[in-house]
């Protein structure tokens, strides 16, 4: 899996690509650890477009982010799931805890 940051205002975006799974487990946190750390941001969103594959390792680490936004009150979005990653998300009826667009 490969992670990009980008900044839009007090927004900030995590674009994801390739596959969401446990081998990702490390990038996927020290990305998160950064954008922790920003100041003057209100809101992340977690831009899935790319993202080919999600297993349950994946789904687990969307829900410590969620933790770690709430904590830190936060807005959260997951932006752009399609195809197995939108059904996998169903399946799980994250839309009842994520913002979902």
């Amino acid at each position: 899996m490969q992670t990009s940051t980008r900044t839009e205002g007090q927004r900030v975006v995590l674009r994801l690509s390739g596959r969401f799974e446990f081998s990702a487990h490390r990038e996927f946190r020290e990305a998160i650890d950064r954008i922790m750390q920003m100041k003057g941001i209100d809101e992340l969103a977690i831009d899935l477009m790319d993202v080919d594959y999600v297993d349950s390792s994946g789904l687990g680490m969307l829900l410590m982010v969620r933790e770690r936004t709430n904590s830190a009150k936060l807005g959260l979005i997951l932006a752009n799931p399609r195809g197995m990653v939108r059904q996998a998300l169903d399946i799980a009826h994250f839309e009842k805890l994520f913002t979902i667009s």
